[in-house]
């Protein structure tokens, strides 16, 4: 048996940007600013509330908890902008999730990695009817792929389609591919 390893045209590869991906749910930007608020206004609290105990920097207490307010209200508003622009994409033989504003983070996950989905989602996210799907690859300690901002419908059909892909891709250990 010969090895052949031929190698690639890279100008006739298909281009990972131009597949088509579908919306998030438009409920996740809420989510994700209540979720931003809360963090940031317990931020601003404790730099509010906090005992500071030396005179010359009490003074200056007001003004830190209005900076940290001004940085919670400038991560509220990114997260917003952020999570408008993500998407999804399900392929044949892979799953593509792409999200980021000012660096852009796309992720590509071969189905034939997959071994284990499941569904999560907060408190706050079931008030607003979201899932986040989690995807399990072989040798990961924890999710490779988390899919945020799905309504709880779609998660399960995503989750049902990558589970039925799952019980027919062919298993790398067994012999002429089908799995056991």
């Amino acid at each position: 048996m010969t090895f052949d390893n031929p190698s690639l045209d890279p100008e006739c590869l298909p281009a990972l940007e131009h597949a088509p991906l579908t919306p998030v749910s438009r409920r996740l930007a809420p989510c994700q600013a209540l979720l931003r608020l809360f963090h940031w206004a317990f931020l601003t609290l404790v730099a509010w509330l906090f005992p500071v105990q030396h005179e010359l920097l009490a003074q200056y207490q007001p003004w830190l908890a209005a900076t940290v307010a001004g940085l919670g209200t400038v991560a509220i508003v990114l997260g917003w902008l952020e999570a408008r622009r993500r998407g999804y994409g399900l392929r044949e033989h892979d799953l593509i999730y792409r999200r980021g504003l000012l660096v852009r983070r796309t992720q590509v996950l071969p189905l034939v990695r997959l071994q284990h989905v499941e569904t999560l989602s907060n408190p706050v996210e079931r008030a607003f009817g979201l899932v986040r799907l989690a995807c399990f690859t072989a040798g990961g300690r924890g999710a490779d792929l988390l899919l945020e901002g799905l309504t709880a419908e779609r998660a399960e059909s995503v989750k049902q389609h990558l589970l039925s892909r799952l019980a027919v891709t062919p298993g790398p250990s067994s012999p002429g591919g089908e799995t056991p």
